[in-house]
C-alpha cells in the first residue's frame, strides 16, 4: 500500500486533496484512517495517553492560523533545501543552489578539490529579482550560487560570521551582509525573518562533514568546494506579513530542541535524515514546532541532477521512513512531497503556474522511485 492510501499526503504523483478546512477536515480524516478499531474495554493506559497526545497534537494544528488569506505567498522549491518565496512582487531566496555541478558525492568518487562554478543562465532562470537571501550554513551545495546571486541583484544576504568572510572573499559587498548568530526577530517590511541557532546532519559515527568556522578572511580567495566549511548551521522562520504563512525553513537534518520551542509555524520545511545519529529525530521536532499544519520533506534529492525535469531521489535518503514516521508522531498534519515544476500557495497547494509542463515525477516510469 502506498503512503498517499493512508495519510493526508500531497506528493507530485497524487491529486491533491482539497478540503472546507485546511486543518480540520484534511487531518481530521487522516486521523481517522489512521486510528485502529478498539474493541470495548480493552484499551490500556498507554493507549488512553497516546489517545490524549493525538488529540491534543490535532488541536494543536487545527487551531493556528485558520483566518488567514492563502494567497499572501507563494513557494518554489529549488531542490536540495532551497526555497523562492515570493510575497507580492518582493522575493525571498533560502541556501539557493542551482547550478548543481558534480563532484562524485553520489558514484562513491567524491572530490573535495572540485571547483566552485557557477552557470548564470541557469540561476537566472529560477530566482527572479531577490531583495533578501538567507543562508543556513556555508557547504557548497548551499552557499556555492549566493555569491553570484548577491553581486548581480544586490539582494541582501543573512548568514553566520563564517558566509559574511566566505561571501566578502568572493567579492559580495560587506554591506549587503547581516552577521546573525541565531534569536535574531529581523523585520525586512513586512517580512519578519527569526533566526534559529542550529546544527549541522552527522554521518553514522555522529561526525559533522566538512566542519570548520572562520573568524578572519580567508588566506585565498575560495576557489574549490573544500574551501566551504560549514561555519554553523542555522534555521530561520519566515512569516509573511501579519497574518501570515509562517515557514519554519531546515538546511540540514538536526537542530536545536530547545531553539526551536514557541515557534509554531504553519509550514515546515524539515531536511530528510540520511540516517539515526541524531536520537529520534521525526517526533521530537514536530513536537518541539507543536506539529506543524504541513510539513515538506526537503534534502531528499540529488543535487548533482540538472534542475530541469524531476527530482532523482538520493539514495541514501529514506524519504518512505520520513514519510511513515511523520505519520505517526503527528497524524493531523499534511505532508506535501515537492518537485521542482510547481509553484505552491501559502497552503502548499499547486498554484495555477507550472513552470515547466515537462513529463515525469517520482515513481513515473523513467524516473527513480524510492529507495
Amino acid at each position: 500500500m502506498t503512503h498517499q492510501d493512508t495519510r493526508a499526503t500531497d506528493r507530485p504523483d497524487a491529486p491533491f486533496r482539497r478540503g472546507l478546512d485546511r486543518r480540520t477536515v484534511l487531518r481530521g480524516a487522516a486521523l481517522g484512517a489512521a486510528t485502529p478499531l478498539i474493541p470495548a474495554g480493552t484499551a490500556t493506559a498507554a493507549t488512553a495517553t497516546t489517545a490524549t497526545a493525538t488529540a491534543t497534537a490535532t488541536a494543536a494544528t487545527a487551531a493556528r492560523g485558520s483566518g488567514r488569506a492563502t494567497g499572501s505567498a507563494s513557494w518554489r522549491w529549488l531542490g536540495t533545501a532551497g526555497w523562492r518565496i515570493d510575497v507580492g512582487d518582493r522575493t525571498v531566496l533560502f541556501d539557493p543552489y542551482l547550478t548543481r555541478f558534480p563532484t562524485g558525492l553520489f558514484d562513491g568518487a567524491f572530490d573535495p578539490g572540485t571547483r566552485l562554478r557557477t552557470r548564470p543562465e541557469v540561476v537566472a532562470a529560477h530566482i527572479g529579482r531577490p531583495e533578501l537571501v538567507l543562508v543556513s550554513h556555508s557547504h557548497w551545495d548551499h552557499l556555492g550560487d549566493v555569491p553570484h546571486i548577491a553581486r548581480t541583484t544586490g539582494a541582501h544576504v543573512v548568514g553566520t560570521e563564517t558566509t559574511y568572510h566566505l561571501l566578502v572573499a568572493l567579492g559580495v559587498d560587506a554591506g549587503q551582509i547581516s552577521v546573525v548568530k541565531g534569536g535574531e526577530v529581523l523585520d525586512f517590511g513586512g517580512i519578519t525573518v527569526e533566526v534559529v541557532p542550529s546544527l549541522h546532519s552527522r554521518n553514522k559515527k555522529c561526525a559533522y562533514f566538512a566542519p570548520g568556522t572562520l573568524n578572519a578572511p580567508p588566506a585565498t580567495t575560495p576557489s574549490s568546494i573544500a574551501d566551504l566549511p560549514e561555519g554553523d548551521t542555522l534555521a530561520f522562520q519566515v512569516t509573511a506579513g501579519d497574518s501570515g504563512p509562517s515557514a519554519f525553513l531546515m538546511g540540514a537534518s538536526d537542530f536545536s530542541e530547545r531553539a526551536v520551542r514557541g515557534l509554531r509555524p504553519d509550514l515546515a520545511m524539515i531536511a530528510v535524515p540520511a540516517g539515526t545519529a541524531t536520537h529520534r529525530y521525526v517526533p521530537r521536532l514536530l513536537r518541539a514546532l507543536d506539529h506543524p499544519g504541513v510539513v515538506v520533506p526537503v534534502h531528499w534529492d540529488n543535487f548533482e541532477v540538472p534542475l530541469s525535469g524531476s527530482p532523482v531521489r538520493d539514495p541514501s535518503m529514506d524519504l518512505e521512513a520520513f514519510l511513515t514516521q511523520v505519520e505517526k508522531a503527528s497524524p493531523a498534519t499534511r505532508t506535501v512531497v515537492p518537485d521542482y515544476r510547481t509553484v505552491y500557495d501559502g497552503d502548499m497547494r499547486p498554484g495555477s503556474d507550472r513552470r515547466d509542463k515537462g513529463p515525469g515525477t517520482p515513481g513515473s516510469p523513467g524516473v527513480p522511485g524510492p529507495r
